[in-house]
């Protein structure tokens, strides 16, 4: 009889187990895609402060390279914790608009265009948002 409950107990041990690994994993996406969520709106926060830099760049030009690295170190960020290819896109595309930004500011540009920037954002909100 002992033997019996013991089979039981581990029959319904192992149809928890199968039944909590999809639950699981079901939790780590939506983890990412909230982390996702959460990176994304912090990097609308610096693309805001870059557009701000941007216009007051007579004032302080090193605020538009602190705005560009906060979005750098986000992206980095949402790069590490996503396996999602729009999500990779997105973070790709906003880097590289990142990147042309910080050179166009290198060559002596105090105001240069970040519309890029902006909707290379606007696009990694609406893939972050499920």
């Amino acid at each position: 009889m002992a033997s019996r409950r013991r089979r039981n107990r581990t029959a319904v041990a192992l149809a928890s187990l199968a039944l909590a690994a999809p639950l699981a994993a079901g939790c780590s996406a939506v983890d990412t895609a909230l982390d996702c969520v959460q990176t994304a709106d912090s990097i609308a926060d610096s693309v805001t402060d870059l557009q701000q830099a941007v216009d007051n760049a007579a004032n302080d030009p090193t605020q538009a390279q602190e705005s560009l690295d906060s979005i750098e170190k986000n992206l980095d960020e949402i790069g590490d914790k996503t396996d999602n290819a729009d999500v990779s896109k997105a973070v790709d595309d906003l880097g590289q608009a990142v990147a042309n930004v910080r050179q166009a500011i290198e060559n002596g540009d105090e105001t240069p265009d970040i519309t890029p920037v902006t909707d290379a954002a606007g696009e990694l909100t609406k893939v972050c948002t499920p």
